[in-house]
């Protein structure tokens, strides 16, 4: 039996390219807050039957759109949470620049370890595991997460490595389509956009 997994990356905030956010509380902006609602205007004609998300607030706030429009409830999941940073948490992009071990992590993302904090492999296998899991009465099912977590998971599927995930984008609110048949997911839709005020 096939089964379609949506994969959504939280909307903007104002962090999005500055800081490492990581597991903050960080709450969508307005641009953010907008971008969740055009993607749920986009997607309230999209049979969904459940609604998952990461415990962030970000992510919470752009599923609770969404879901406002299937009149769902919001399933909390921890293993779509962000990736655990470790140390390179709440950190400015500019000053991780010049840490040798964010560019060790960045150049070797199929092995290497955040300081403190997970591997990209420890944290793509419990998402993985999380969306292979869901039994067919809760798909489709839409899972809200993060960048890097949403890259893991389309790496994967495409068995690039994890050096890989540089190879695509994975912009705030887009959209990720997976369909599984059995426990075999394939990659139907990538990154795909809603502007603002066309949802």
């Amino acid at each position: 039996m096939k089964r379609t997994i949506y994969l959504v990356r939280h909307g903007s905030h104002g962090e999005v390219g500055h800081v490492l956010s990581g597991r903050s509380e960080v709450a969508l902006n307005a641009q953010g807050k907008a971008e969740a609602e055009a993607l749920a205007h986009r997607l309230a004609s999209v049979p969904i039957a459940s609604i998952h998300s990461s415990p962030r607030k970000r992510t919470r706030e752009t599923a609770a759109a969404i879901a406002a429009c299937h009149a769902s409830e919001v399933r909390i999941a921890e293993a779509l949470d962000e990736i655990d940073f470790g140390r390179f948490a709440g950190r400015g992009f500019a000053e991780l620049a010049g840490d040798p071990d964010w560019r060790h992590w960045n150049a070797e993302r199929a092995t290497a370890r955040c300081p403190e904090g997970e591997t990209m492999a420890e944290a793509s296998a419990r998402a993985m595991a999380y969306i292979k899991s869901l039994p067919p009465g809760q798909a489709p099912a839409l899972c809200v997460s993060h960048c890097d977590v949403i890259r893991g998971l389309v790496a994967q599927t495409l068995n690039l490595g994890f050096d890989g995930i540089f190879a695509f984008d994975c912009d705030p609110a887009s959209l990720t389509t997976l369909e599984f048949e059995g426990s075999v997911p394939r990659l139907v839709a990538l990154n795909e956009r809603v502007p603002i005020g066309c949802g």
